[in-house]
């Protein structure tokens, strides 16, 4: 049945707002941990299970969406998932112990991961087949603009009101997404009569991919507050995650009818487009996660004014999203796209570590829209490039472990960064003690000068000297972790440097309308 321009307007809307919404929370929490630690009495580190648990779940959910779309039925499935989000949104507000928040972030997550799944399958299904890359642009503006809102919205929430409010703001958009999908999203003819009995439950397969990447998930998210294997806890875990993703692999390797089909990594085209799209997945969570935190710690920035930084990025992908997808529906090569994107994401990298302690909020704005064109650029365009070459039943498992690789490599980035950064920090310190003697005449001018100060406003002259000497060290902090967060930047541009070979290993046939139509329906 053909939609009316209003319906088509409608389920656009509501499938694009789904997906930033379950975005959103994933950021949004990071700029509230201190209000959420000290209203619920626990530490920020023990807080920071509120983000870890909401991860494990989306990276479970993720791959798994396309089996449970086909047991329960695409509109069914995705009605309930945005009912469990906003009901999970509701308790997570509610919550009055960090076990309860940490208990309803997972459940929330689970919602949340089929959201950002299943609502490009339905948006793409109100596209005819020549506009079904225009429809990749529209939800690419979602998938731009979601991370960015989180902070700049979490950031003013702290400021000005209390961390329950973070979640309940998910409540008025998911009651009027869940009645816009019942009234008019349309089921479609497999969903009407499913015979759930004909579909084969991998048990086995669904119980070892959760434990196996689960696990990896949470190595990756505490390893560095947990000192990666000094600790006994992230060796279990690293142990668990291999012995579970080697049990599914072998599963889907011997099974007749997988939950993802393994064989088609035999496809060097899917492999490039999957190393490419973990890459990019480093960059955009890396990025976006080491921005807010450089700017709060070292240069003073407020929770709203970092969120405020990365806006820029946002607001120059929306129109680029639309502008790529009409232009790969009238045949230009995705591959095109993927090098500009790849050039930008350097270009992010090379000028964010230009920056200086006294550079202006308004200096950041060229890196983060060389971030946010970069990332507009490349999305899109990769998820068609990895369904080239893939028969109709294989496109899906393609999709799916896309998908997968891009959200993994969003996990590998955030833990790479924070364990960079602790490395560069302690080297940068140590270079800047170094250079620091009893005798040296401006770090004696400057003790003297900060005593004589703390003299003058009454303190005694022995804590005088020793709190010129904390003062002066704690300088020396700020200033090694601001060089360590530029090498951060760098370490980005290195990544997406040593990924460029990979492109070279792309096909460059291009997608017909019909193909084109596939990768929309089975698009997560």
């Amino acid at each position: 049945m053909e939609l009316t321009p209003l319906e088509r307007t409608i389920i656009v809307v509501t499938t694009v707002f789904a997906a930033i919404m379950e975005l959103i929370d994933t950021s949004i929490i990071n700029v509230a941990l201190s209000q959420i630690s000290g209203n619920l009495g626990a530490t920020i580190e023990d807080a920071s299970w509120a983000i870890t648990a909401y991860a494990i779940a989306n990276v479970i959910i993720i791959p798994l969406t396309g089996f449970l779309a086909r047991y329960y039925g695409r509109k069914n499935y995705y009605i309930s998932s945005i009912i469990i989000f906003t009901i999970a949104s509701l308790m997570c507000g509610q919550s009055t112990s960090l076990t309860q928040l940490v208990l309803w972030r997972f459940i929330q997550g689970i919602g949340g991961g089929a959201l950002l799944s299943t609502s490009q399958s339905i948006l793409f299904d109100a596209f005819p087949p020549q506009k079904k890359a225009m429809a990749s642009g529209l939800f690419g503006m979602g998938i731009v603009l979601g991370p960015a809102i989180g902070p700049s919205l979490g950031g003013y929430i702290v400021d000005n009101y209390s961390w329950p409010l973070i979640f309940y703001i998910n409540i008025p958009f998911g009651i009027l997404a869940a009645f816009f999908a019942y009234r008019f999203i349309i089921k479609k003819p497999e969903e009407i009569n499913i015979n759930k009995k004909a579909i084969y439950i991998d048990y086995f397969g669904i119980i070892s991919l959760a434990i196996g990447v689960g696990s990896l998930q949470y190595v990756l998210e505490k390893g560095q507050a947990d000192d990666w294997f000094a600790s006994k806890t992230i060796c279990l875990f690293t142990g668990t995650a291999i012995i579970g993703i080697i049990l599914f692999v072998w599963r889907q390797l011997t099974l007749t009818i997988p939950l993802i089909d393994l064989k088609i990594l035999k496809n060097k085209n899917l492999i490039a487009s999957n190393i490419l799209s973990f890459v990019m997945g480093f960059g955009l969570f890396g990025s976006v996660f080491i921005f807010p935190v450089m700017v709060q710690r070292v240069l003073g920035f407020t929770p709203t004014e970092a969120g405020l930084g990365i806006i820029p990025g946002a607001l120059i992908a929306l129109p680029l999203m639309p502008f790529i997808g009409k232009k790969m529906g009238s045949g230009t090569s995705p591959i095109t796209f993927v090098v500009i994107g790849f050039i930008l994401f350097i270009l992010h990298g090379i000028t964010s570590s230009f920056a200086t302690p006294d550079v202006s909020r308004a200096w950041f704005i060229i890196p983060q829209i060389f971030r946010g064109a970069g990332t507009a650029f490349i999305l899109v365009p990769l998820i068609n490039q990895a369904a080239i070459g893939l028969k109709p039943s294989q496109m899906s498992s393609g999709i799916s472990l896309t998908n997968m690789i891009r959200q993994l490599g969003g996990s590998f980035g955030i833990a790479i960064m924070n364990t960079y950064i602790a490395i560069k920090f302690a080297e940068h310190k140590n270079d800047l003690i170094a250079n620091i003697t009893a005798n040296d005449p401006e770090y004696l001018a400057r003790a003297t000068q900060l005593t004589k100060g703390l003299i003058a406003k009454g303190s005694n002259p022995y804590n005088a000297t020793k709190a010129a000497n904390t003062i002066i060290d704690l300088s020396i902090n700020k200033q090694s972790y601001f060089m360590a967060y530029l090498d951060g930047f760098l370490l980005i541009s290195v990544f997406f440097v040593c990924a460029l070979p990979f492109i070279l290993l792309l096909t460059t046939k291009k997608l017909d309308a019909a193909t084109q139509a596939r990768i929309a329906e089975e698009s997560h």
